[in-house]
């Protein structure tokens, strides 16, 4: 594995990473099935099999892309659910093709998955968009060169990221907590200074009570 990490060659500060998906398949995926120059090495080579989703480099908020090898993530040669290290990925819809804008040719293939884990197996809230490069066809309109590349390895190029539902209903639960905390601090807090006002009050009428009468 050649390929620096992730955010080793590091954007500069206000870019984003946000390919479409023609683009993670022509510029990235084919390239790197056929060897070519990528754009750009900010996408690493990992096993899919060896990391849960939520154990990925990166944030667990962000968006992940990663290269991966077929045969290292499926533990079947149906190709049916690719594994993790405590559950597996199964497929949450039919695959979709990946067209190219500019010649209207089917370029790639893309499946969306959903992470399960635990036994029974439970749906989480982890996604991955599997990509895959098209079955090439006998089209005369392919010209030698194409027809004469040799693909190294099958790669997949693959995309995970946490449904912003779950991180919401995160973030809300954690700003309930903080306002409990807060609202308790200041339950307690005016008890306390009710106590004193009253308490000074009290002392303040037996004082002037006490001045009032005649000796």
């Amino acid at each position: 594995m050649d390929n620096p990490g992730f955010g080793m060659l590091g954007l500069p500060p206000g870019f984003r990473f946000h390919p479409t998906d023609e683009e993670l398949v022509v510029q990235y995926l084919k390239k790197k099935v056929y060897s070519f120059p990528l754009p750009a090495y900010i996408i690493p080579e990992i096993d899919l099999g060896n990391h849960d989703p939520w154990d990925l480099p990166g944030g667990r908020e962000e968006v992940r892309y990663f290269f991966s090898f077929r045969e290292a993530t499926y533990l079947n040669r149906n190709r049916s659910n690719p594994r993790a290290r405590s559950g597996c990925w199964k497929a949450a819809g039919k695959e979709r093709q990946v067209v190219a804008s500019r010649c209207n040719q089917v370029v790639g293939m893309k499946k969306v998955l959903a992470f399960y884990r635990g036994k029974p197996p439970t749906r989480t809230d982890w996604i991955m968009h599997e990509y895959r490069l098209a079955r090439p066809e006998a089209d005369p309109r392919n010209d030698a060169t194409h027809s004469c590349m040799v693909p190294n390895g099958d790669w997949v190029l693959c995309r995970i990221f946490r449904k912003k539902r779950a991180a919401r209903m995160e973030a809300e639960e954690d700003d309930e907590q903080a306002k409990e905390q807060m609202m308790r601090m200041g339950d307690d807090g005016s008890s306390c200074v009710t106590e004193l006002t009253d308490e000074s009050s009290n002392g303040e009428e037996a004082s002037s009570s006490s001045m009032s009468s005649p000796p």
